[in-house]
């Protein structure tokens, strides 16, 4: 647990001339490294903090010569209850107050990777349970729920790393297609939690999707407010298209299934294009789903909207769930489990209707032509499934 060098936690412990172990006083907590000029290893076996004769000597009120512990403890000795520490940060008089703790503690969600697996979660419960038993906790367990973001992959579809070349530097990528791009692209590469290479021509196509935005809400040429933007009705199409985009973004964002959310987006940005005139309000509700993606460029086109107050502080969209309605859904049809058509119906179809429907489509028919329908399964809005001998 201990480390040989100067930047680190130092260790509480005091050791006198017989080779005895002391703990440090609480009330000379907590113990502060010294200022050195040289924290380099000293090459002889001993410790940086070995040179620091001032802060290493120290005396008892019992007028006791004692040394202080010259190793660290290592760079996760803290990271172990960081979480904690953000809780009450500056607390002079504990590391955090219980109240607090209470109210806050568990962590709700912890996204991290793979690699952090044994270096802090691990070392984060096991310190935590300590401090549980301890009564210094009221929680058994740090984090409620964690997810392992996956690996941002190099072109080449290999982990990056200096020695194979292939390391992406953010720094260059923002200064050729900027940060809402950059941060876009990565959200929209794929799962969260999958592992996706890297591919630099991928952020032409986000970037395109900004700039189609940008241009439904700003007339490039004079700078002023697109004029397809009114405060006339939009069309009951928009109106559902909208609404659906809401609610796949709200849910997916909540969910961390962030490429779909931007998808949808996308979508819905291709239903306005086509679209006479768009009202306001529509376009006030699509940059404010694009804020958390796409922060700065949504800012700016708050502010070109008419308002003076950052978009940090509107509520998020709220969703008409009848105008949200899916109008057709996709039905598999199926002849003794095997895949044969699939339809689209609307959602509110008449299972007999339907039923007779689907047995006139060729693929169907074929596989029903000499044989008795034994079972007739519908599960609706996703399967028919005849049983035929």
């Amino acid at each position: 647990f201990s480390r040989q060098r100067y930047w680190g936690e130092p260790i509480p412990i005091l050791r006198d001339k017989d080779g005895n172990h002391t703990a440090v006083d609480e009330n000379d907590l907590p113990v502060v490294l010294p200022e050195l000029d040289d924290f380099k290893p000293a090459g002889n076996g001993e410790s940086p903090l070995a040179r620091a004769k001032d802060w290493l000597t120290v005396k008892t009120k019992e007028g006791q010569t004692l040394q202080r512990e010259t190793n660290t403890m290592p760079q996760w000795a803290g990271s172990c209850w960081y979480y904690l520490r953000f809780i009450d940060p500056k607390n002079s008089e504990a590391p955090w107050d219980s109240k607090k703790e209470k109210h806050w503690m568990p962590v709700d969600l912890y996204i991290g990777g793979a690699e952090h697996a044994v270096l802090h979660l691990l070392y984060a419960r096991f310190w935590h349970k300590v401090l549980y038993d301890l009564g210094h906790v009221s929680t058994k367990e740090p984090f409620k729920k964690l997810i392992n973001q996956g690996m941002i992959l190099g072109e080449n579809g290999e982990k990056m790393s200096k020695s194979r070349g292939n390391v992406v530097n953010p720094d260059e990528v923002i200064a050729e297609w900027g940060a809402d791009s950059m941060r876009l692209y990565e959200m929209f590469m794929g799962p969260l939690t999958a592992a996706k290479p890297w591919q630099t021509n991928g952020i032409s196509g986000v970037n395109r999707f900004l700039k189609k935005v940008w241009r439904l809400v700003i007339n490039e040429n004079t700078g002023e407010l697109n004029s397809k933007i009114s405060d006339s009705e939009d069309s009951i199409e928009i109106k559902k298209q909208l609404h659906k985009t809401i609610k796949k973004v709200t849910i997916d964002t909540e969910q961390l299934n962030f490429n779909t959310a931007i998808s949808a987006m996308m979508e819905f940005l291709n239903s306005t294009q086509k679209a006479d005139q768009i009202n306001k309000e529509t376009i006030e509700k699509l940059v404010l789903m694009l804020a958390p993606y796409a922060p700065h460029i949504a800012e700016e086109m708050w502010q070109r909207l008419g308002h003076s107050t950052s978009l940090a502080y509107q509520p998020w969209p709220k969703y008409d769930e009848d105008l949200a309605k899916e109008d057709k859904i996709t039905i598999s049809i199926q002849v003794n489990g095997k895949l044969r058509a699939t339809i689209e119906a609307d959602k509110d179809s008449d299972r007999e209707q339907l039923l007779a429907e689907v047995k006139t489509i060729e693929n169907v028919k074929n596989h029903l032509t000499g044989k008795e329908i034994k079972k007739e399964i519908y599960v609706p809005g996703k399967i028919i499934n005849f049983v035929a001998k």
